[in-house]
Formats: C-alpha cells, sequence, structure tokens
C-alpha cells in the first residue's frame, strides 16, 4: 500500500512545526534556567533590541558537521547562535546573539561562520552590527574548526572597523579566545553578572596558586575599572539593550553617512550660572561634568567608560540636534593630570569618532602629564603620543574650550591650535603657559626670590607678575593661539555657531597606506 502524499498544507503545517522546534533553542526548562539566573534567552534579548515585527533571520536550519565525540546525530538548534537583521528605532543593523541553552552557547565552525557572514552582509550594506555574547567558549568536540570559525569572525571585526559601527554586548560568559572579538568592536557593554577573560580562575590557580573569582576576574566591575576594556555597565540584558539602542541614536550607519540629526534643542543658549561656576580658588577642584551638561542639549550626555582613567571624561552629546563627541580634562580626579589610561581612553575615542563624521569638542583644564616613575617606566611618553597622534589625524571639526589651566605638554595634547583645532576659545579664567606660575617663578626669579629680606612676599609677588604676562588667555590670543576669549554664559552659543559654519568642512591629506600610531 502506497503511503499517502504529502499535500501542500501538510509541508507547510511540518515547515512551521520545524520552525518553532528550532527557535525554541535548548527547550522550556533551559530557558527557564536561563531566566532563574535574571538572563533573557537570545531571541528574548532580539526581540528587545529590534522593532517590532522588523527581524529578518537567516540561517534558522543551520547545522554542525561534526561527527566524533558525541555530536554525530546531534541537532543544536540554529547551531547556538542567532542571526540576523532588523530595525533600531527605523534604522537597519545586523545581529547575532549566542543562545546559551544550545550546548552553552559554544562556538563551533559554523556557528562562527553564520557570525561572520553577519558581519559580511553588515559590511556590505553599510549597517552597524550588533553582537550579544553569551558562550561556554569554543566548541572542543570540533577541535581546530571551532578555531577556524573564530578566526573569521575575527577577521570580519577588522574588516569592518571604521566603516561601520560594531557594538558588542556581553550577557553571559564569554571567556578564552572569544573575548577577543569583543575587543575589536568598537563598544563593549557588560552586565553586571557577565564575565569575560582569556584565562579562567582554574587555569590562573593552577599556574600561579592564586585564588580568584570569575567575578574578581572578569566581572563587569574589574574590566571596567581596572583593565578598561568595558565601556559602559548594565545592571541586567534589558538595560544593556537600553544603552545601545541610546548608543546608535548618536551614530550613523557607516562612515559615509553624517551622524543623525534630531530636532535642535534652542531653548538656554545662554547660561550666566557658566559664569560662576568655577570655584573662586583656582585649585580648587569642580565636577566638568556640570559644565558638559550646560552645553549640550537637554543635558543628555552619554558618557562612555565613566568608571576608567576618571581624570579624563569622554562621551557624546548633541548641539542644536547634532552629535558631537567631548572630551574633557576632569579636575576633581588627579586634577585632570593626563596618565597613560587617560591617554588611551580619549585617543581611541577621538578616532572613532573621526572615523564616524563626529565633530570634538574638547573642554581643558589640565595641568600637564602626570609625573612619577610609574607612569614614566609604563610608558607615559608612548601613550601620551597616541593622544597627540589621534587629534593630528582627526579631520572632522575639531573645538577647544580652555576653560582653566592648559600647561605644558598637557596644552598640547589636549587639541591645541597647532595641533589642527579650527577653533580655540578661552575664557577669562584660562592659564596657558609652559608650567603653572608657582612652578615657573621658582625656575626664572629663583636667585630675585633667594635675595629678598622677604622671600615669600616677594616670591607671590612675582608670581602674580609671571601669571599677568604669560599666563592669560590674552597673551595667547594675540599670538593667534586663541580665536577668541568669550563670556562662560556664551559657550554653547559660539560652539552652535561654529559647528554650523564647519559642516562642509573638508581635508586632503597626504597619500598613504595607513599612519603608525605609537601603540
Amino acid at each position: 500500500m502506497e503511503a499517502p502524499t504529502k499535500t501542500s498544507k501538510d509541508r507547510i503545517a511540518a515547515l512551521n512545526e520545524a520552525k518553532e522546534r528550532v527557535r525554541a533553542g535548548g527547550g522550556a526548562e533551559r530557558a527557564a534556567k536561563q531566566h532563574g539566573e535574571g538572563k533573557l534567552t537570545a531571541r528574548e534579548r532580539l526581540a528587545a533590541l529590534l522593532d517590532r515585527d522588523t527581524f529578518q533571520e537567516t540561517g534558522l536550519f543551520a547545522q554542525h558537521r561534526a561527527l566524533l565525540f558525541g555530536m554525530a546525530g546531534k541537532p543544536l538548534p540554529a547551531d547556538g547562535v542567532v542571526t540576523g537583521s532588523g530595525k533600531v528605532s527605523g534604522r537597519t543593523v545586523h545581529v547575532a546573539s549566542q543562545d546559551f541553552t544550545v550546548a552553552g552557547g559554544s562556538a563551533g565552525e559554523v556557528h562562527g561562520n553564520k557570525i561572520a557572514d553577519s558581519l559580511r552582509h553588515s559590511l556590505n550594506t553599510g549597517t552597524p552590527f550588533v553582537f550579544i555574547n553569551d558562550s561556554g567558549g569554543a566548541r572542543v568536540q570540533e577541535g581546530i574548526g571551532s578555531l577556524a570559525g573564530y578566526a573569521r569572525v575575527f577577521y570580519h571585526n577588522v574588516l569592518l572597523s571604521g566603516v561601520v559601527p560594531q557594538i558588542s554586548l556581553i550577557c553571559g560568559p564569554c571567556a578564552g579566545g572569544a573575548a577577543y572579538s569583543p575587543a575589536l568592536t568598537d563598544f563593549i557593554i557588560q552586565t553586571r553578572y557577565a564575565y569575560m577573560f582569556i584565562t579562567g580562575p582554574a587555569v590562573i590557580k593552577q599556574v600561579t596558586n592564586e585564588v580568584i573569582t570569575a567575578e574578581q576576574l572578569g566581572g563587569a566591575r574589574a574590566q571596567m575599572n581596572n583593565s578598561g576594556v568595558v565601556h559602559f555597565i548594565a545592571e541586567n540584558d534589558i538595560e544593556a539593550i537600553q544603552i545601545c539602542k541610546r548608543l546608535l541614536s548618536f551614530l550613523p550607519s557607516n562612515y559615509l553617512e553624517d551622524p543623525p540629526r534630531i530636532a535642535p534643542d534652542r531653548r538656554h543658549m545662554r547660561d550666566d550660572t557658566l559664569n560662576r561656576i568655577l570655584p573662586e580658588e583656582p585649585k580648587l577642584p569642580y565636577d566638568v561634568r556640570d559644565i558638559i551638561g550646560k552645553i549640550i542639549d537637554r543635558e543628555d550626555f552619554l558618557e562612555v567608560q565613566k568608571e576608567f582613567a576618571r581624570n579624563i571624561v569622554i562621551g557624546f552629546g548633541r548641539i542644536l540636534g547634532r552629535t558631537i563627541g567631548v572630551i574633557a580634562n576632569q579636575p576633581c580626579v588627579l586634577a585632570g593630570a593626563l596618565d597613560i589610561n587617560a591617554s588611551d581612553k580619549a585617543a581611541r575615542f577621538i578616532r572613532f569618532c573621526n572615523a564616524f563624521n563626529i565633530p570634538l569638542v574638547t573642554l581643558v583644564d589640565v595641568p600637564g602629564f602626570l609625573p612619577g616613575v610609574d607612569q614614566e617606566h609604563g610608558g607615559i611618553i608612548r601613550h601620551g603620543a597616541k593622544l597627540l597622534f589621534a587629534y593630528a589625524a582627526a579631520t572632522v571639526p575639531k573645538l577647544t574650550v580652555v576653560i582653566r589651566k592648559a600647561y605644558g605638554g598637557g596644552y598640547i595634547a589636549m587639541c591645541s591650535k597647532d595641533l589642527g583645532a579650527d577653533r580655540v576659545f578661552a575664557w577669562p579664567t584660562a592659564e596657558i603657559a609652559v608650567m603653572g606660575a608657582e612652578g615657573a617663578a621658582e625656575i626664572v626669579f629663583r636667585r630675585e626670590i633667594a635675595a629678598a629680606h622677604d622671600q615669600d612676599a616677594r616670591r607671590q609677588e612675582l608670581i602674580d607678575e609671571y601669571r599677568d604676562t604669560f599666563a592669560t588667555p590674552y597673551v595667547s590670543a594675540g599670538a593667534r593661539l586663541v580665536d577668541d576669549i568669550i563670556e562662560p554664559a556664551e559657550t554653547r552659543a559660539c560652539l552652535a555657531a561654529v559647528l554650523e559654519s564647519l559642516t562642509s568642512k573638508r581635508i586632503s591629506r597626504p597619500g598613504k597606506k595607513h599612519g603608525n600610531i605609537p601603540l
């Protein structure tokens, strides 16, 4: 007796059943375990990220080809990673979301190829790429095939660099070689219960006999505060996704586009509170973020790497609806001095902004580079040179405002006129000099101070004389190193006007393969 022929209706029903089976991932029990740990599943994360009904999945039925160590005939739904495209606030992005409910999200050859293909589609379409990491690492049953998959992902991360924005979300384990893909992307958002490291606690204990937890080694706080690998910390998956969407709102889809401009905030173009925001005593600290909030639209500042190298502040804001990148010395931490980590932090941010056509606004209150044996032996010359290189190489509009101190090499490194700033403004409180008046007086007037009857009084007289002669913004303005000395209350209006005038800025640089930044 012949088997009944399947109708089209039967085939469609079978297709839908197969799709539902694959979309269920590792099943209800494993999904419940994921929820019990405070985590969403791979598909729930994408549903929260993407606009409703915009997700187009690719590789739903992809399967590994492994035959050894119990893998033969063992299907893994979507091979443990969900890939495709969708829209975030109406703009297309390409995505990959690892599924920890399927073999712990382990990455094999096909798993890696799916991610690499999604990266390639992102490159070809000029759309951002978002990678949600939640994986136990390489799929050891596949041997070198899993390593090849990783390598293809890394290769495509590099191809995309500077072409489209790449954002990584660390929402679970990200260990071993897998950590290098996020490290190759532009921004990393890590949840507090996730961890990321190259060698885990067990290996460290075996090699060094040091006992350390996964959280201490590669938790979000460790990777933000200590290593500077992470750019944002989120309490949970939902907050990580919210940060991702907010970050994307500041960025263009690719390097050929300008950042999206939103409705301009034309209120408060003058803010008289800025005229009295600085302490009367020039050595007292203040929080530069208070100034940033008053010059950007709606005080909407997305600070990047907030807890790393806190002596410098970086982040995104808007002026009259236009995205800007802000770099500012932070006087309430190390007096705003530049050190190794601050130089690295700012340099990388500047290079990102330059790659994606985001104008730079630099707020300067810097006593110089941080002195010390540790800094010198740690390579402050090499690291500080990164900051110089990044600013000098940037061709986007560059606006600098000298708020208070701008001494020595720190003055140059914070986007001085001769480093390529398009406009340099100074507040009346600005002191621009080789060094502070106190140190300069001790050198220049050493003999005169020593010969004085009242050395303290004479020292103060000469300090004041040096400050009035060299450390005022009028000297720099006279030398055309400062374009204008402005009332602090007018800072926002001045920056807005100059940004408008520089929208058509174009610079031709010498033809070359690429520069050699001091790494």
